[in-house]
């Protein structure tokens, strides 16, 4: 979702021999994790981009959760909570349901439909199977969408970085964003989806421990249970779910849990996994890890108000609170080991949202123009090697091209990702839900909805500031108006051909098996 913003941690910048030296070893294992998912095969492309659909349930669940939660969890969420007190956790609340469902609704059917009907590796791969499009106008689409979103996300998530090791080590920024692309790039470069999914695992465990640990110790320090009466001395409202916001307000953050249908780095976790009978599994593991962590992160949010009262630091930025917390609290007691692993967990939200916009973007590229450009060369089967090798430039051409666009911080870019979640969730959510459980989609219906609700979702952000009705949260309008758009067209238009619904129905009957 959301990627690190700037950091200025009042605190200062950090030292000390344990640090830096576990900061090493968690790089170490990052590429330690890459090389064996590169012993592991990629000689094809379905191997490279989707792990050959042979990932387990809990590395599907956390790979979804540590993708999806980057930065915004460590960051985004403690500083609103910070800034505005407990309304602002409709947002958790909202995201939490919205992943629920995405389990419920979207992962068992696409999981299924991608591999029965063609053999899907790409979510434009999917819309142009599933509406049987023969002239490629909607893959070529919803491929330049990812393409373009997720380049421009890419690049917010090496400012991320880069800011990073700038307040916290000292170093310069353009020097720590090239270090923290270098380790991206290197792992997704050579493991593929096996190496991108298996790091996700490894850093949502770490993001896991950091945000439970974190509260935990600012309860400990301040006074206990009795740190709560603090945060309602401070502002009565802090404490309350409901006051300090607005219906509109509240309306909005639940609505952000829309968005999980359309966020291609999150659904192609789905269907990546060995079977759909495993899926049951990954949602308990991963809605849990998912629960635990979003109370974490508001219970930052909220211990952070007593702190700051309570003690002589000051905050500039909200979204820094975690970083201060985690560097007062910790270094003083246990030493640079476990304020690196904080570190770390912060770097773990950025990179697992980079790695994974990486290896999106770059099957885009390949599976979706490289082989319409070269597909009278050879026969699909005789060219894996070729495919592998353009998937693999295809992530180092996207970073370089982020890279480029992060050498000097815009905040044009950083308003645009900030505006990306709606954008995919209202361009691809209705798509994938309408692909899955109505026969009557057609391929101008898919066309029409996607363009028109990527159209409302541009001018709603560009209305922002006007107030009244352009103050709702963008995936609303956008995402009603992609149904409506797809409903009208689709009934008017060409009727899908038999072996469509026949592939539906195959679909159904594979679900219904014990």
């Amino acid at each position: 979702m959301f990627i690190l913003g700037q950091i200025d941690v009042s605190a200062g910048v950090v030292s000390g021999w344990q640090t830096y030296f576990m900061i090493i070893v968690y790089f170490v294992v990052l590429l330690a994790i890459g090389y064996y998912a590169y012993k592991q095969s990629t000689s094809n492309l379905d191997e490279y981009m989707l792990g050959g659909r042979s990932i387990g349930p809990y590395v599907t669940a956390l790979s979804a959760g540590a993708s999806d939660m980057s930065g915004w969890m460590i960051m985004g969420l403690p500083g609103e909570v910070y800034s505005i007190g407990l309304s602002a956790t409709w947002l958790a609340i909202g995201l939490t349901v919205g992943a629920w469902l995405n389990y419920i609704l979207v992962a068992p059917k696409l999981r299924v439909y991608t591999e029965h009907t063609g053999n899907a590796i790409t979510i434009p791969d999917f819309f142009e199977k599933r509406v049987a499009d023969n002239t490629h106008v909607l893959k070529v689409i919803s491929g330049i969408i990812i393409v373009v979103f997720f380049t421009l996300y890419t690049s917010v998530g090496m400012v991320s970085g880069g800011t990073l090791f700038e307040s916290a080590f000292g170093l310069d920024y353009r020097l720590g964003a090239i270090l923290t692309m270098g380790i991206v790039v290197i792992y997704t470069f050579f493991g593929g989806y096996l190496a991108v999914s298996l790091t996700d695992f490894f850093q949502g465990v770490i993001m896991l421990i950091a945000m439970v640990m974190v509260p935990i110790a600012a309860l400990i320090t301040l006074n206990g249970f009795d740190t709560f009466n603090t945060v309602a001395e401070v502002k009565p409202t802090n404490l309350d779910l409901f006051k300090g916001t607005s219906a509109i307000s509240i309306i909005g953050l639940i609505a952000w849990g829309l968005g999980y249908f359309g966020q291609p780095h999150i659904i192609v976790r789905f269907m990546s996994i060995k079977s759909h009978k495993l899926l049951p599994k990954a949602r308990r593991f991963g809605i849990g890890w998912m629960a635990i962590s979003l109370i974490g992160a508001c219970l930052v949010g909220l211990t952070g108000i007593a702190y700051i009262h309570d003690t002589t630091q000051t905050i500039d930025n909200p979204e820094t609170i975690f970083i201060l917390m985690s560097q007062v609290l910790f270094h003083p007691l246990v030493g640079g080991f476990f304020l690196a692993a904080i570190l770390a967990a912060i770097l773990a939200a950025i990179m697992s949202t980079i790695s994974s916009q990486l290896l999106v973007t770059s099957s885009a590229l390949t599976q979706d123009f490289y082989k319409i450009i070269t597909r009278k060369r050879g026969k699909e089967a005789d060219r894996d090697k070729e495919f592998v090798l353009i998937g693999r430039f295809a992530v180092l051409l996207v970073a370089i091209v982020a890279m480029m666009l992060a050498w000097t911080p815009n905040d044009t870019i950083l308003n645009l990702v900030g505006n990306a979640w709606a954008g995919f969730g209202a361009a691809f959510g209705p798509l994938v839900l309408m692909s899955l459980y109505w026969k009557g989609l057609s391929k101008n219906g898919a066309i029409a909805g996607m363009v028109t609700s990527s159209i409302v979702v541009l001018f709603w952000i560009m209305m922002k500031g006007h107030g009244g009705i352009f103050e709702l949260y963008e995936i609303i309008p956008g995402f009603l108006t992609n149904v409506v758009v797809t409903t009208v067209v689709s009934s008017f238009t060409k009727k899908p051909e038999k072996h469509v619904i026949d592939n539906l129905d195959k679909m159904n009957r594979i679900l219904d098996e014990k």
